[in-house]
């Protein structure tokens, strides 16, 4: 039997998440009764933490295999701890020593007002807190998360985009695996979470990175639309040959404080209304700060703020319909952006970590009938499932895709202890399906012809 119930919604939210995942199209495929089965489980596993436990090695300090070593010393040396509540996660998480593990308590466990705690006699689950364990090298990031950045494929040299970037891991992953060669852009609209990536920047010794607050909708410089015909910096249809000694025709209105930022880069006049007129040179010198020209970017991750329902443990769930189905207006703004910010032949990186339909694959059907420059690109490596059916994506896109879906885990109820003598390959093969719920989407801009 499961240790938990099944994760806690509102009567309305499980409906709306029924009929993605009891759709006409996979009733189709399977059997009704096999939908809501798998439904169903899908609800019990999401109040359940993942069985594993994933870290990141920050590979620009040291190889994989060192830092193994370390943290297999680290581990050994530790000794029990006592549980200890730690306030960030009030949401349900009782965080032990390094060799103990997390036990799920719902909010009702602790009343504040009567002054009343909770001594945890027995983790539920033996899951190491890596809290000042080798923080230099190791990141906590569950696997998914750590996958985005393989998908998006970062090149050292290229400019790249993380468009909602706090607390930093994915941002740090992208430089790391650029070897600190390039420029990474983090935004995010929070102050104090810039902070955070920052700090993490400087925590795993990376220097490429460049954090910014400022809202990734806005993150396109006003007036300025990408066309097909053709992009910055190439060639005009009033003069498509070569530069002309004469300065050419006017482009874009300026305001002051934009102009100033690129004065080396271009040929200003100042009109009476304080506003700049710029012109255009050959050569053009893209904004090293928000917000950018269109093609600005060879790569960009949009990690997009979403509802969140595949998130692990999560016991309740106390959104109503509205809040959850609120996130799809934005994260099309930002796609709508990201399109536009991303270069000819660049890659575009779409995730989330919720498991619904509309967040997801319906976000993928829209932004393929939006711009016909995105195409859908496979994805390597590849752990998750593919797509799930419902939002009019044909089967070669949904095979493009990749699903992690915690109702395929297979860990439930079953002691970790006895696969203490199991090869690598199975635990790895285990621990791909027992995660949390996401979604990864990759396109590419097809070049102007």
């Amino acid at each position: 039997m499961p240790v938990f119930p099944k994760v806690s919604l509102r009567p309305e939210v499980e409906d709306y998440l029924r009929e993605s995942f009891v759709n006409a199209e996979i009733v189709t495929a399977s059997s009704k009764q096999e939908a809501e089965r798998k439904f169903e489980t899908l609800l019990t596993h999401l109040s359940h933490p993942p069985s594993f436990t994933t870290v990141r090695v920050n590979t620009h300090l040291a190889s994989v295999q060192h830092v193994k070593n370390l943290l297999l010393d680290e581990l050994l040396k530790e000794e029990y701890k006592n549980a200890a509540m730690r306030s960030h996660c009030w949401g349900a998480v009782w965080q032990c020593g390094v060799t103990g593990g997390p036990c799920v308590c719902s909010r009702n466990c602790v009343s504040f007002k009567m002054g009343i705690g909770i001594r945890m006699t027995e983790p539920v689950y033996l899951s190491p807190s890596f809290d000042n364990v080798l923080p230099n090298y190791l990141f906590l990031q569950n696997l998914p998360s750590a996958l985005v950045t393989h998908v998006l494929s970062p090149q050292p040299g290229e400019k790249i985009l993380d468009m909602c970037a706090a607390p930093g891991g994915k941002t740090t992953h992208i430089a790391a695996r650029m070897r600190d060669q390039g420029e990474v852009i983090a935004l995010d609209k929070i102050s104090h979470k810039v902070e955070k990536i920052k700090q993490n920047a400087l925590l795993l010794g990376l220097k490429s990175i460049q954090a910014f607050c400022f809202d990734a909708t806005k993150a396109l410089a006003h007036g300025m639309v990408d066309t097909e015909e053709g992009f910055p910096g190439g060639p005009r249809k009033d003069n498509p040959s070569s530069c002309s000694s004469q300065p050419p025709s006017p482009v874009w209105n300026w305001n002051l404080q934009h102009a100033l930022q690129i004065l080396d880069s271009y040929i200003l006049w100042l009109p009476s209304q304080l506003l700049l007129r710029v012109y255009r040179p050959c050569s053009l010198h893209l904004h090293r700060e928000p917000p950018f020209l269109p093609a600005s970017f060879d790569r960009i991750l949009l990690d997009a703020p979403c509802s969140g329902m595949g998130q692990r443990p999560n016991l309740a769930c106390t959104w109503t319909l509205k809040e959850v189905t609120s996130y799809q207006p934005l994260q099309r703004k930002l796609l709508t952006v990201a399109a536009q910010l991303l270069k000819p032949g660049g890659v575009l990186v779409y995730s989330t970590c919720t498991v619904t339909l509309a967040e997801n694959e319906e976000q993928v059907a829209w932004a393929l009938a939006t711009f016909p420059h995105l195409q859908l690109q496979p994805q390597e490596p590849r752990v998750g499932g593919e797509g799930m059916v419902g939002a009019g994506l044909s089967p070669e896109q949904l095979q493009q895709l990749q699903r992690f879906d915690p109702s395929a885990a297979l860990l439930q109820n079953v002691d970790t202890g006895a696969l203490r003598g199991a090869q690598e390959e199975d635990m790895i093969a285990l621990a791909n399906k027992d995660c949390i719920g996401f979604f990864i989407a990759k396109f590419v801009r097809c070049k102007s012809t």
